[in-house]
């Protein structure tokens, strides 16, 4: 059997995935160690996985401003790439060289950047995730990019116009990879002249997809050594666990709410999204959970709405009659499992190409961060109820998705490169 490195960086929507399939390798008689951010330190080790810290630590989680700048629409994406990620570069590469010296194998998160330098460095063989369709950014399926939503409505025109696109996107972030370039030299690598942000950023060895082909289906520009697992899940429960006693009556007691959640990252940066949710529920008369992280509870919270800091979306998803949520795959992949319709108010980086899947799924609904007031958001909730074709066709795809076998699929494919 051999030692694999399973490394990722980012909010638990990176690292849960991770979870699921490492347990499976164990399972299967693998040594796994994981090489990622101090703050999952005790939540790895409470899995008994073997724990090295890498930088730069992810200090945003409990730092709102921080993560504010993350999350940031216009600018979130560029400020994790050049302020946060490539700033640590060397000592990212450290961390991970240090490590994977005495594996066999490392399986990487895209995040991680100085993977592909280790494993050149050490002539490993290596696998890359890719956590959302956007990741392969295709001419033929091109995503919604963030700070320039506008440009989407070109798409229809057809793939040379989606090049040019996408092409326009590669040159405004060819500098960020500046400090890679430096590395690579430094190393005695050899030189690379493509965006490793954008080209040439995934293993020559195997990329497996780590969503449904219903979500994101293969392209001819795709990787060619892409493997389409399927979502994998991992929820930190045990099967049967039970919702805490005042959750459960409060489900028992009445028709299926409304849940509310801004994932891991974005509940840092809520601004008025529980009061506005709040004030809608009010206006629509539905029962609601709001899940609100470390935020401030709401004051004078009426019988049909309940407040509570966090439940494992395995366990309240399913018991929703819609659910509202910021566009994070881990979000997006729990809903869909979950088959229930969704409203997305995506903040930065892959939620608003999420949201727009969603959306052309038939399961969703988007409504932008600007404009999420209770007017507008019991106007689409009022909608998304009440027009069943958005129930009918969460529940068939709920379908598909359950049938998947993501974490199995994806072990299957590492395994055959050991």
């Amino acid at each position: 059997m051999s030692r694999i490195v399973v490394t990722t960086l980012g909010t638990l929507g990176d690292l849960h995935p991770m979870i699921a399939i490492a347990l499976e390798l164990r399972r299967r008689g693998h040594d796994v160690v994981f090489v990622t951010h101090q703050v999952y330190q005790s939540k790895l080790e409470a899995l008994n996985f073997e724990f090295h810290p890498m930088r730069p630590d992810f200090t945003a989680m409990n730092d709102p401003q921080e993560m504010a700048r993350m999350m940031d629409l216009k600018t979130g994406q560029e400020y994790m790439v050049r302020q946060w990620a490539t700033p640590s570069l060397r000592e990212m590469y450290t961390d991970l060289l240090n490590v994977a010296k005495g594996a066999g194998f490392i399986f990487s998160g895209e995040g991680v950047i100085a993977t592909p330098l280790v494993a050149e460095k050490l002539g490993m063989r290596w696998a890359s995730s890719a956590m959302v369709p956007m990741s392969f950014f295709s001419v033929y399926d091109p995503p919604v990019l963030a700070p320039f939503p506008a440009l989407a409505r070109l798409y229809k025109l057809g793939p040379v116009v989606n090049r040019g696109v996408l092409n326009f996107a590669k040159w405004v972030s060819n500098s960020w990879a500046d400090p890679i370039r430096q590395l690579r030299q430094e190393l005695g690598l050899l030189p690379i002249h493509t965006n490793p942000f954008l080209e040439d950023k995934f293993s020559p060895y195997l990329v497996v997809a780590l969503f449904s082909s219903i979500f994101g289906q293969p392209q001819p520009d795709w990787a060619k050594n892409t493997v389409v697992a399927g979502f994998t899940f991992y929820n930190g429960t045990q099967p049967g666990a039970e919702l805490a006693p005042e959750l459960q009556q409060f489900l028992d007691d009445g028709e299926p709410p409304i849940v509310f959640t801004l994932g891991s990252a974005a509940v840092m940066n809520a601004g008025n999204f529980y009061q506005e949710s709040l004030d809608a529920v009010k206006q629509l008369n539905r029962r609601a959970v709001l899940l609100m992280g470390n935020n401030s509870s709401l004051k004078n919270l009426p019988a049909n709405v309940l407040a509570v800091n966090y439940v494992p979306y395995s366990q309240i998803f399913p018991r929703a009659c819609a659910i509202v949520h910021q566009g994070g795959i881990g979000s997006t992949a729990q809903a869909l499992r979950a088959g229930s319709p969704t409203l997305v108010m995506p903040y930065s980086h892959d939620q608003p190409d999420n949201a727009a899947r969603l959306q052309r799924l038939g399961t969703s609904r988007t409504i932008s961060r600007n404009r999420y007031s209770a007017s507008r958001v019991a106007k689409e909730l009022r909608e998304l109820l009440e027009n069943s074709s958005y129930a009918a066709n969460a529940k068939a795809i709920a379908q598909i998705v359950r049938a998947e076998d993501g974490v199995g699929t994806a072990c299957d494919a590492i395994e055959k490169q050991l």
